[in-house]
């Protein structure tokens, strides 16, 4: 990468990226565990309500799959952009 156009681009592709998970990752922990619970809390996940579900344990396993989407993707950025560590 060696002009600052194709670093800029570079940097504008990661940080919207990052930002779509960051998104992902509020709308399911603040939005699924508090603000729509009351709504979730009619569907049954296991046993237990949906919105208490999320608020305990969805939004922990989105955390990770988020950090393996995002690394998946990192990768594939990396290669386009040629930076790789290859």
């Amino acid at each position: 990468m060696g002009d600052n156009t194709s670093a800029a681009e570079y940097w504008k592709a990661n940080i919207r990226l990052v930002i779509g998970c960051l998104v992902v990752w509020l709308f399911v922990s603040y939005g699924c565990g508090i603000l729509f619970a009351d709504a979730l809390n009619g569907i049954r996940l296991g046993g237990y309500k949906l919105g208490f579900w999320f608020a305990q344990q969805g939004s922990i396993y989105t955390f990770v799959g988020l950090i393996f989407f995002y690394a998946i993707r990192m990768n594939k950025l990396d290669r386009k952009f040629n930076v790789d560590e290859k």
